[in-house]
């Protein structure tokens, strides 16, 4: 994927704005609509309903949650924001899920496997059937991946980017990614902070440089599936896995009771794959500066 041709198709004008890049129908009403913050409530309004309709249904309910979330969100950026959407196109959607999903098993892994190596953590088989634990797992965490990377990367973060920037974006979707999980069981200020870093500001960094939702829900749905599959609580969440996880020591070295993103090994990895990550974004023109930034406002 282009990264640069990507950044700045997303960023243009849309088929209803004029040459200088306003919306050239609907009045005033019409440009605070279509403005950033405008589309970026629309759509997290429209997503986060999909979201809290299906996500936790039974079977298949959470994936058809997430197909419908897409086609919500392409109305959005398409009738009201009047953009492109490259970042959800079909075209290399399979290699892009594989590739996030490569990278946040093996975040997953190392981090569980050097806290067991400290004494963190030990494990034994749980005893559940296996494939309706997988199916299970597989079918929640699709429709979460998919629907929190399409609020807080494909609208938020896009949206804030036109306003202020790359940085400034990736930084306060970051730390609202936080907050947002400050309402699970377990949760404190050292946790927000941590999934800010590791996961909101991560997550954010892979976006800029793949420029796919399906990136960075690949890397969300293998990060979050493989802490279920192996017991570990996910954001403080014990769903039911295939092992079960005993838990040793300090709450900061295993996380405690709200699980692998409260420890300190998984968030120094993130930060360090979020700076390279926000380098290779940068290499490839994939960062749009603050000044870039207010010229292709809409309205």
């Amino acid at each position: 994927m282009s990264t640069t041709s990507t950044a700045r198709h997303a960023g243009g004008p849309g088929p209803d704005t004029g040459p200088d890049g306003h919306d050239a129908r609907g009045g005033r009403l019409g440009r605070i609509v279509r403005s950033p913050l405008g589309w970026m409530l629309t759509g997290l309004v429209g997503v986060g309903l999909v979201s809290g309709l299906t996500g936790t249904g039974p079977g298949p309910v959470p994936v058809l949650g997430a197909v419908a979330a897409v086609a919500v969100y392409w109305l959005v950026m398409r009738r009201v924001a009047r953009r492109s959407t490259p970042e959800i196109a079909r075209r290399g959607a399979g290699r892009e899920a594989l590739l996030g999903g490569a990278i946040g098993l093996g975040f997953v892994l190392v981090s569980a496997l050097l806290i067991t190596a400290f004494g963190g953590y030990s494990f034994s088989w749980a005893g559940h059937g296996f494939m309706a634990v997988v199916w299970s797992a597989v079918m929640v965490q699709i429709g979460a991946a998919v629907t929190e990377e399409l609020l807080f990367r494909g609208l938020a973060l896009q949206a804030l980017e036109q306003l202020w920037g790359s940085r400034a974006a990736i930084v306060i979707t970051g730390l609202f990614f936080g907050v947002a999980h400050l309402g699970a069981p377990g949760a404190s200020a050292w946790s927000a902070l941590a999934i800010a870093l590791e996961a909101g500001v991560m997550l954010g960094a892979a976006f800029l440089w793949r420029r796919s939702i399906w990136f960075v829900a690949g890397l969300h749905f293998a990060w979050n599936t493989t802490e279920q599959l192996l017991g570990i609580p996910v954001s403080g969440h014990t769903p039911e896995g295939l092992f079960t996880v005993d838990v040793h020591g300090s709450a900061v070295l295993t996380g405690g009771g709200f699980g692998l993103e409260a420890a300190v090994v998984p968030v120094v990895i993130g930060v360090l794959l979020a700076m390279r990550m926000f380098v290779l974004a940068r290499r490839g023109g994939g960062l749009l500066p603050r000044r870039s930034a207010r010229h292709t406002q809409v309205g």
